[in-house]
């Protein structure tokens, strides 16, 4: 069903990943260059992935186990980016390109906390019908 509160959750981590990748810069450079994800091929597919798997499991409600799936595979996505953008901050070289770090680096643990929500009640509804198909 769609008017469950994981469908709010993974429409909001949608948005994150898919919206405020325009709004929030990721960090600005010492020449004072600001980076977007947007303009970095390799971001912007991994922000879209993202989306694209939340929408997708929206349209699961009927299957509840691949629903909870896709969302365990959109959280790792999300962690895979953050390793991206740790790795981008902290170079191993020792020299940073990052001078200054923008709220857009932190978008992927937004969405990973509403993608944990969203499976959180996923795994309660679950629950419920297991509960259900018992006493019948």
């Amino acid at each position: 069903m769609l008017q469950r509160i994981q469908t709010i959750y993974l429409i909001l981590a949608a948005g994150i990943s898919a919206g405020l990748i325009f709004v929030f810069p990721l960090w600005e450079t010492k020449d004072g260059t600001i980076v977007y994800a947007f303009k970095e091929v390799l971001y912007l597919s991994l922000f879209l992935g993202s989306a694209i798997l939340s929408l997708i499991s929206i349209f699961m409600f009927k299957k509840r186990k691949l629903q909870f799936v896709l969302g365990r595979l959109n959280i790792i996505l999300n962690f895979f980016l953050l390793g991206f953008f740790v790795y981008q901050s902290l170079n191993v070289s020792g020299e940073t390109i990052v001078s200054e770090k923008g709220i857009g680096m932190f978008l992927p643990v937004i969405s990973i906390v509403f993608l944990a929500l969203a499976n959180k009640a996923i795994k309660k509804d679950e629950d419920l019908v297991k509960s259900v198909d018992r006493l019948r």
